[in-house]
């Protein structure tokens, strides 16, 4: 496990930047020279990056954002949840979430939601074991 650690948010170029090589690693699509724009884009939009950094780099990241829903009220959404594939099962998307389930409740939300691809079974046992419970499905159409 790797010890303490402190979570800070992106705001600056600087520190989106920083944060690419990590999110691009749950987010393959995603392009080197659009990312800090991206991200500028969905912060205006209330959108917050989080990061820990290991030694000098960051080896995790959340992405959320705070909505509201006639089904749920006041909710936390995790867009993203990633750690470095090189630095997984060292603690730090568990140190990651805690602080985001923090915020939540500094926020004063009901609940926190996120969604999930079926084939990550490390990330479902994380999510259960902070005490999140699956209740639903997920579905897109891509609109062409």
């Amino acid at each position: 496990m790797i010890q303490e650690h402190t979570v800070q948010q992106a705001r600056s170029v600087e520190q989106i930047q920083s944060c690419y090589n990590v999110m691009r690693q749950l987010r393959p699509h995603l392009e080197e020279k659009l990312f800090v724009g991206q991200v500028q884009r969905q912060l205006a939009q209330g959108y917050h990056l989080a990061y820990l950094e290991v030694d000098g780099v960051v080896r995790a990241c959340a992405g959320f954002r705070i909505l509201e829903f006639l089904a749920w009220g006041k909710v936390l959404y995790i867009d993203d949840l990633v750690t470095d594939s090189a630095m997984r099962k060292n603690g730090l998307a568990s140190v990651l979430l805690k602080w985001v389930l923090e915020q939540a409740k500094a926020m004063q939300c009901d609940q926190v939601h996120l969604d999930s691809g079926p084939q990550r079974h490390d990330a479902h046992r994380l999510y259960l074991n902070h005490g999140f419970t699956i209740i639903g499905y997920h579905f897109a159409n891509e609109v062409s």
